[in-house]
């Protein structure tokens, strides 16, 4: 008799069952309200209570470090989740690259207005010498 996922009882959906990684922990986010409170906890603990904090909490002192930076640089952004989705990144980099490309087709477009303005002068002064060079070329051909 030949046994089947099925008749294991081992589903091959999302059900939390045996993969590569399934014995790592998975990664905590905190929210920046979360985070505000834990600092300000923190920040009013005496010095012997804050490892008790910690411990609580299950937070390391460089959770505090990182978020204290980010609240003393004055990111309120900086207590959100660090990183952005990948969806928002390469929007963001197709707007940096628009943008690049934008600043140089201006560029150039000035270069080509500076141009075509010089050569509509050089053909006024072209014009005018070539009238005032022979006054007489225009009479001799009425002849």
């Amino acid at each position: 008799m030949t046994m089947t996922t099925a008749d294991l009882g081992t589903g091959s959906g999302d059900d939390g069952g045996m993969g590569p990684r399934s014995d790592r922990p998975k990664r905590r986010s905190f929210t920046a309200e979360y985070k505000a409170r834990i600092l300000a906890e923190y920040e009013d603990a005496e010095r012997g209570q804050r490892g008790v904090l910690l411990r609580r909490e299950g937070l390391y002192s460089s959770h505090i470090i990182e978020w204290r930076k980010a609240a003393e640089a004055g990111a309120a952004t900086g207590l959100g989740p660090a990183t952005k989705n990948r969806r928002d990144r390469g929007r963001d980099r197709e707007l940096e690259l628009l943008r690049v490309r934008a600043e140089k087709a201006e560029a150039d477009l000035a270069k080509h207005k500076a141009a075509l303005d010089l050569m509509g002068k050089a053909h006024a002064l072209l014009e005018t010498l070539s009238e005032s060079a022979d006054p007489q070329a225009g009479k001799h051909s009425k002849r």
